[in-house]
């Protein structure tokens, strides 16, 4: 018999049986996780099925965050965030507030995923833990209502696709430019329920921020769950969190002969920037075909770009520069800890100074309601992860994907332009700078 897959070790684990792909399990669930817009219903739910005796299974491990409406945008909103307030207090759930930052940024920063970890949230994008070697995956709030209450929940045993990339990226190539032609090359539902397991030479080398993207994009080709296989620069990193360092499980490792649905190997070197055109993710295209094309506003931030690294790199090429003419820029770090580093390293002031606006932590104008929302004919080039019609507002708008490098270098000049016609900085390391000062 073949090998076994992280998804088909790690859920053998959890539920305590021996699996394999196309299995029903019952499996016990290490995190879970709501936000202000799918937790009022998660908490009917909860208390529906608790009765007249209500109690979180693991409050310890139970997050809710403020950070798709954050600030309030409305009376609606303001009365979503104090019931997410009063849960949290009368069931003593671990709540974070407006400005504290989007939900997987948080979940991640403060030391609540660790590899090996299962983790549930009531948002598709909770692909992203793993990225720190978990099993993370979106679930409704129905399902999120029971399990606050079980701690377990069912799941079907994805099958899994192994996406391997050999060699070091070239200039200007990001995790952000991977994930797009993965998703390009199979399509928005070609990983429709199963897993994108991550790996090879170029994968191994990414530092923690990058791996965060390639998982938290998972979704975008309908993936159950997106996983990098944690390694010694998880530890450091998770480490550099929290000031604990965790342990690898044997059982988020694959086999050599694991068996997989397909495998697809690119060399890294061939690889160029990519852009999604609108109005899917799945329309990746190298950077050349789309050089050129006009934009009215550019947008920094989202659970898949809005780390300190990827905000500095933007910062790094506009710095003592001006936005071009008739251009705007929004800028939303992912967590409040993002926004103390930008103003502690002066990266704040290089995006005053250039003409862009920088609002408190959160999801901003990516949920299409808040903060930057686009106008009938506007086009945007975001370093988000979705650009259905409408995603940023206006139906009539247009939403561009591409990495933070690509967007830094289109600020320059108000069209879509090619990073490498600038100087660029990759960093391969978290950074620290800034933290705690």
């Amino acid at each position: 018999m073949t090998g076994k897959t992280i998804s088909e070790k790690l859920l053998s684990e959890k539920s305590g049986r021996d699996v394999r792909a196309g299995d029903y399990v019952e499996a016990e669930v290490d995190v879970m996780m709501t936000h202000d817009v799918t937790g009022p219903l998660t908490f009917e739910v909860f208390e529906d099925v608790t009765g007249d005796d209500p109690e979180l299974v693991d409050p310890d491990n139970t997050v809710i965050t403020i950070d798709h409406h954050a600030p309030a945008d409305g009376v609606e909103a303001a009365n979503n965030h104090n019931i997410v307030r009063e849960f949290a207090d009368t069931y003593g759930a671990q709540q974070y507030d407006v400005g504290d930052g989007i939900c997987h940024q948080v979940l991640v920063e403060e030391g609540f995923v660790s590899p090996g970890d299962l983790v549930i949230g009531a948002d598709s994008h909770s692909t992203t833990f793993g990225g720190v070697g978990g099993f993370g995956t979106g679930v409704g709030s129905t399902d999120l209502g029971t399990t606050l209450a079980t701690g377990e929940l069912w799941f079907r045993v994805p099958e899994t696709l192994r996406f391997e990339v050999e060699g070091d990226l070239p200039d200007g190539v990001y995790a952000k430019d991977l994930i797009l032609k993965f998703i390009g090359d199979v399509g928005f539902d070609g990983c429709t329920y199963k897993t994108a397991e991550y790996g090879g030479s170029a994968v191994e080398a990414l530092p923690i921020h990058e791996r965060l993207v390639l998982s938290n994009m998972a979704i975008e080709m309908g993936g159950k769950a997106g996983i990098v296989p944690p390694d010694e620069r998880t530890l450091d990193f998770l480490e550099a969190q929290t000031g604990e360092r965790p342990e690898i499980p044997a059982y988020t490792q694959p086999d050599d002969d694991a068996d997989y649905e397909a495998v697809h190997t690119y060399q890294a070197e061939s690889l160029s920037p990519q852009v999604s055109t609108p109005s899917n993710p799945e329309n990746a295209v190298p950077v050349d075909e789309v050089v050129g094309t006009e934009i009215d506003q550019l947008f920094v931030g989202t659970c898949t770009n809005g780390r300190y690294e990827d905000i500095r790199i933007v910062a790094d090429i506009i710095e003592g520069e001006q936005l071009a003419p008739d251009t705007r820029m929004v800028v939303v770090p992912a967590s409040r800890s993002v926004y103390k580093q930008m103003m502690n390293t002066g990266v704040m002031k290089t995006f005053v100074d250039a003409g862009a606006i920088v609002q408190s932590a959160g999801c901003g104008s990516c949920f299409g309601t808040h903060q930057g929302v686009l106008g009938d004919g506007d086009v945007c080039l975001a370093t988000a992860n979705r650009n259905f019609p409408g995603r940023e507002g206006s139906m009539k708008s247009e939403v561009y994907l591409a990495s933070p490098a690509t967007v830094g270098a289109s600020a320059l000049y108000g069209e879509i332009t090619d990073p490498r016609e600038v100087e660029l900085n990759r960093y391969d390391d978290y950074v620290l700078e800034g933290v705690g000062a």
